[in-house]
């Protein structure tokens, strides 16, 4: 229906963006990936992907194309829902991803919430020769700015009694590539204080 959207970054956290287009504001659902490459942007563009499903009518969000041919590869797998797709791309990009199939790196795939061991190996079995595409220069190793960690970071200071919109805001404006979810908590912290 939506093949992109494109307008003012009006809300990001590492799950939601909101994008003002001539005073309409589309909520959608995206990866950690595409928050980060939002950080400090006053307009963006989102590939979109609108799900309908029984549970409702949801719109999704993607830096690329390149993770929206993904994610639709990933959820027509049977037992991949769109949560656990998210998740994958969340943590590792196409080009990540089509490293962890074509070497059989079940463990760096079940690192995603929710994506268990059995659902990894699912996923190298169905995207083996997929995925091809997406082959990174050899060049490309450092993994996507904050993924996981940053994730963690969020729950474990949420937890901790803080703002979700604060913290998100926060880690948003800080360089974490490469840090870990302590490092990223330690330095949340100090600019929180």
């Amino acid at each position: 229906m939506f093949y992109y959207i494109e307008g003012n970054v009006v809300y990001a956290e590492p799950s939601v963006a909101v994008i003002d287009v001539g005073g309409v504001a589309y909520k959608m659902t995206v990866s950690y990936n595409t928050f980060a490459s939002l950080a400090g942007k006053d307009r963006a563009k989102l590939y979109t992907y609108l799900s309908v499903s029984e549970n409702g009518i949801e719109l999704y969000g993607f830096g690329d194309t390149d993770e929206l041919d993904v994610y639709k590869m990933l959820t027509s797998i049977s037992g991949v829902g769109p949560k656990a797709a998210l998740a994958v791309l969340s943590i590792m990009t196409p080009a990540q991803l089509q490293r962890a199939v074509a070497s059989d790196d079940s463990r760096a795939i079940s690192k995603a919430q929710g994506v268990g061991g059995k659902t990894a190996q699912l996923i190298i079995l169905k995207l083996k020769d997929k995925l091809e595409a997406y082959k990174a220069p050899v060049t490309e190793s450092a993994p996507a700015p904050g993924g996981a960690a940053a994730a963690d970071a969020i729950e474990a200071l949420v937890s901790l009694g803080y703002v979700k919109n604060d913290v998100t805001k926060i880690i948003g404006a800080m360089k974490i590539s490469g840090m870990s979810a302590e490092d990223i908590i330690r330095e949340a912290l100090k600019r929180m204080n």
